[in-house]
């Protein structure tokens, strides 16, 4: 499953590099941080709620807008 994560407060590279590792320290995540859309595309090999997601984006330091799974090949 795929899912969008919208993140406000990431100005620059290492904002991108710290939410990136953070994501993917989660067992079964697999997360891409896009800093120009401010946002996440994570995939997961495993079941993992939103909060545990939104909760790691937070103690990273960054604000979560929404997390969305993503649906279709183009999105």
């Amino acid at each position: 499953m795929k899912k969008i994560i919208e993140i406000n407060g990431m100005t620059c590279g290492h904002c991108q590099a710290r939410v990136e590792k953070a994501l993917n320290a989660i067992d079964g995540v697999d997360a891409k941080v896009e800093l120009k859309k401010n946002r996440a595309v994570v995939n997961l090999t495993k079941d993992v709620k939103d909060q545990i997601l939104k909760d790691t984006v937070i103690e990273a330091g960054y604000e979560v807008v929404s997390i969305a799974e993503k649906k279709g090949l183009f999105s």
